[in-house]
């Protein structure tokens, strides 16, 4: 006997979101996925234009209307979806015009991809830092010994020159082996070993904000939202405060090269559960969000931002982000970065061990 399941129950257990737009563009059926998406039920979702609903997308919205005149479809990929109610998301989008007997609708099927695309962006970008700083301590190893020997042999020739006059060369070849020395150094960044100890995630949050508060070239107002039921954790503080304060950096120098009027930065704490971090999972681990409403990072930069030398400022080392991603990664975490106009989110994952925290 065949296996019969009503439409509607078919609908509401797909987890691809499936709209219905009549000519207007507004709502006139939505399953279930697509009311947690939108995050509203049937009752507010049912004649609500579909442009209310979402506030900017790569998505066009002129091209449904000649879709639905002209009786066609498509389907696009990785499409950017800013909702008005401020989230953002990446989805695939199928558009199929339907010619029923209440007039021609539109048939949206949005499947999500950000949790997938966020994986997948992970793995890649953890794989290509693994590479490039394996790349540089391989440089830097073959770079520091024969400068070494340079330097020794400019100190001995030093003291066999016949005139005080010809000190001068030796003494640029010193200054300039020196300054690659240190050149390679700040590319390896920290390789002091971290001192663990039980610290309050929070008054190490304030000990940065401090420090960012008494630069008096800026008026950027930065808010807090802590979560005080993070327990102590076993960190090392400097390291975690060196991490937060270069980011914290980067966004106040993003917000006063921007036209932004208000510029601003949300500090968010929250307990995560089940967090997998670079194939590793953790029952808790603690989130540190730093949000700035800035210009958002150039798109050319997003997948390299990690890297050592890698800036967009003029002035920039490319260090900053490079030194965080190590003092985190000494914690066993995570640095994640999320950027659109009006948003950049660096978020911060450090499991929380609480064999650790009992012993």
């Amino acid at each position: 006997m065949p296996f019969k399941m009503k439409t509607d129950t078919l609908l509401d257990n797909l987890s691809t979101a499936v709209i219905l737009l009549n000519e207007k563009l507004a709502i006139v059926e939505a399953n279930h996925a697509a009311q947690a998406m939108f995050e509203r039920s049937l009752n507010l979702l049912i004649d609500c234009p579909i442009k209310q609903l979402i506030a900017d997308s790569s998505l066009d919205f002129i091209r449904f209307t000649q879709d639905m005149q002209h009786g066609e479809g498509y389907s696009d990929g990785d499409v950017q979806i800013s909702f008005a109610d401020g989230r953002h998301t990446h989805a695939d989008v199928t558009v199929t015009c339907l010619h029923t007997a209440e007039g021609v609708t539109l048939l949206l099927e949005v499947r999500l991809i950000e949790q997938q695309k966020k994986i997948s962006q992970e793995t890649q970008q953890w794989a290509q830092q693994q590479a490039a700083r394996e790349l540089i301590r391989g440089l830097a190893h073959e770079i520091k010994n024969p400068l070494g020997g340079i330097r020794g042999a400019a100190q001995l020739l030093e003291k066999e020159l016949p005139s005080a006059d010809l000190k001068e060369f030796t003494t640029m070849i010193i200054e300039q082996s020196d300054r690659l020395r240190n050149l390679v150094d700040r590319l390896l960044g920290p390789n002091s070993r971290p001192n663990f100890q039980s610290h309050n995630i929070h008054r190490v949050l304030e000990k940065v904000i401090t420090l960012v508060q008494l630069d008096l070239s800026h008026d950027i107002v930065i808010d807090r939202d802590y979560d005080p039921s993070i327990p102590e954790s076993i960190i090392d503080q400097d390291m975690v405060q060196q991490a937060v304060l270069n980011i914290m950096r980067n966004s106040v120098q993003a917000l006063m090269q921007s036209e932004q009027s208000e510029g601003k930065i949300n500090v968010v704490t929250r307990i995560e559960r089940q967090v997998t971090i670079h194939g590793e999972r953790h029952p808790l681990a603690m989130k540190i969000s730093l949000v700035d409403n800035g210009p958002g990072i150039p798109s050319e930069l997003k997948d390299t931002l990690f890297y050592p030398m890698v800036t967009g400022k003029k002035e920039g080392t490319g260090l900053g982000l490079s030194i965080a991603q190590t003092l985190i990664d000494h914690h066993k975490g995570k640095i994640d970065v999320e950027s659109w106009s009006g948003h950049t989110e660096f978020t911060l994952y450090i499991p929380i061990n609480r064999k650790e925290l009992n012993s």
